[in-house]
C-alpha cells in the first residue's frame, strides 16, 4: 500500500501538469468534424401550397428561431441562406389556426441537425375565395368648357371579375378606374385607365389592369349669357 501511495503521490503536480497536457494534445488531435458546436439562427418561415380555394389573411410571424448543431468546420458557413423553414399548407383548412413546426421542416446543409425550433407553432388564418363581377366606375375629373356639354361616358368592359377573402368582397363592391381629366375636352375621347381595385386584398382573375373609357360631348345650346356676349 505504502509502495502504491509513493507511486501516486510522488511528484503529484507533474503528474496533473503531465495529464493536462496528453487532454490538450488529444483535443488537438480530434478531427474538426468530430468536434460540433450549436448555432441559433434567426430565419423567415416560408408558407407552401396553400389550396386554390383558400386565402391566407393573417400570416403568421415571418421567422423562426432555429437552433442547429454542426462540425466545427460547417458552422460558421450556416446563415438564413442555407438554413429553411417551410410550413406545407397543402392539408389547411379554414377551421385550423395553429400549426405546429417540427424538424422535417426545417431544411439544413448534410452534416447539420435540427436542435430546437422556437417558437415551436406558428398561428395563421385562412378564408374561403370569394369570385364576383363587379361594375367599372370611371373617376371623372374637370369640368367640360362652357360650350360643350358631356352626354356620356363608356367603359369597356363595363364589368371585370374580381376574387379574393370572402370578407374582403361585397355586393356593393365598385372597381374605379384611375382619374380621367376632361378639362380642355372640345369633342370625344377615348383614354386608356388603369383598374382601382377596392381592397388591396383582392385582385382581377383575368385579363388586362386596364379599360377603354370614351368620352363623349357635343356642343351645348349657347346660353343667355354667352349669347349676349357673341352679338357685343
Amino acid at each position: 500500500m505504502r509502495f502504491l501511495r509513493n507511486l501516486l503521490l510522488r511528484n503529484w503536480e507533474l503528474k496533473i501538469l503531465a495529464l493536462v497536457l496528453a487532454f490538450i494534445l488529444w483535443i488537438s488531435l480530434i478531427p474538426e468534424e468530430k468536434t460540433f458546436s450549436e448555432k441559433t439562427l434567426n430565419i423567415p418561415l416560408e408558407t407552401l401550397n396553400i389550396p386554390s380555394d383558400l386565402e391566407l389573411v393573417e400570416k403568421p410571424d415571418p421567422t423562426v428561431d432555429v437552433t442547429v448543431r454542426a462540425p466545427n468546420r460547417l458552422i460558421d458557413e450556416l446563415s438564413s441562406a442555407n438554413v429553411l423553414a417551410k410550413l406545407n399548407l397543402a392539408q389547411a383548412t379554414v377551421f385550423q389556426q395553429e400549426y405546429p413546426l417540427n424538424e422535417t421542416m426545417i431544411s439544413v446543409p448534410p452534416g447539420t441537425e435540427v436542435v430546437r425550433i422556437s417558437p415551436n407553432k406558428v398561428r395563421l388564418r385562412l378564408e374561403r375565395t370569394k369570385e364576383m363581377m363587379l361594375d367599372v366606375v370611371p373617376n371623372i375629373i374637370g369640368e367640360v368648357q362652357e360650350d360643350f356639354r358631356l352626354v356620356r361616358v363608356e367603359v369597356a368592359p363595363p364589368r371585370v371579375t374580381v376574387k379574393g377573402p370572402e370578407s374582403k368582397l361585397r355586393e356593393k363592391d365598385r372597381v374605379t378606374t384611375s382619374p380621367i381629366n376632361i378639362s380642355g375636352l372640345r369633342g370625344p375621347a377615348e383614354f386608356d385607365a388603369d383598374l382601382i381595385l377596392p381592397r388591396p386584398e383582392l385582385r382581377l382573375v383575368s385579363g388586362p389592369n386596364r379599360v377603354k373609357v370614351r368620352v363623349l360631348l357635343e356642343a351645348a345650346a349657347p346660353s343667355a349669357k354667352s349669347e349676349a356676349k357673341r352679338r357685343k
